[in-house]
């Protein structure tokens, strides 16, 4: 489970990972005051900082919202739809701002448990009809690459990880590119893994392209949604 102990609670609060808001809450002994993981406020001494499961907690042990990062407000609401395509079950979600997972699998109710982990303090709507229409959308795409894929997206990650995906978003269909490729368009040539990580963690299958990325020989490496899936989307789009 992630954020499982305060080490990686702290790993997450350096990294202002915003994948970790809601999961867990943080206040400063000197400020009197709790944050969400990825307050912009600066960073406090390690000694100075508690970890609380909810805001209530935090508030029940005497510390008060913060007024930047706001981590009392209502939780986000993320629409929803499953539809199927010859990769398998698919889950198009989105909030207010764009789509923020797009999700593969063999069961499609496994796909809602994933998107609930994901967003384990959002409000789900399953069976909305806007998202059908993503869903629709995704699956033309997933099935006849030639049509081009153009979604507002909402994307959730660490300042590095956005910099990976938004690099993957630059390569085109039918094209691969290899880790070590990205790092040094990146501007960080020595994080070959850490763009692997980053590539792991991509939430919105397709649109953020992760399958595009390969080993330097041109081999097939991990895709969390199967290598089978991985070499399906690259041969469709190499011949469209």
């Amino acid at each position: 489970m992630p954020f499982a102990n305060d080490h990686d609670r702290w790993a997450a609060l350096v990294e202002r990972d915003v994948n970790a808001d809601r999961k867990f809450y943080y206040s400063v002994a000197t400020t009197g005051v709790y944050c969400k993981p990825s307050c912009a406020a600066r960073l406090a001494r390690r000694e100075n900082v508690a970890f609380h499961a909810t805001p209530a907690d935090a508030e029940r042990a005497g510390f008060r919202p913060c007024k930047r990062c706001r981590p009392s407000e209502a939780i986000a609401t993320i629409r929803f739809a499953v539809g199927a395509c010859s990769l398998g079950a698919i889950l198009v979600a989105a909030t207010d701002k764009g789509v923020c997972a797009i999700l593969l699998d063999d069961d499609a109710g496994a796909l809602a448990r994933d998107l609930q982990d994901r967003f384990p303090m959002a409000q789900l709507i399953g069976g909305d009809a806007s998202c059908e229409r993503l869903v629709a959308k995704v699956v033309g795409f997933v099935e006849a690459p030639a049509r081009g894929l153009d979604l507002p997206l909402d994307i959730r990650g660490t300042a590095f990880q956005q910099r990976v995906w938004s690099t993957l978003r630059e390569i085109p269909a039918g094209e691969t590119v290899s880790y070590s490729a990205v790092a040094e368009r990146i501007g960080s040539p020595q994080s070959v893994r850490a763009v692997a990580g980053a590539c792991a963690a991509n939430a919105i299958a397709v649109a953020i392209p992760c399958h595009r990325v390969v080993r330097s020989d041109g081999g097939l490496s991990g895709y969390r949604w199967g290598i089978e899936r991985k070499q399906s989307l690259l041969e469709r789009e190499a011949d469209s």
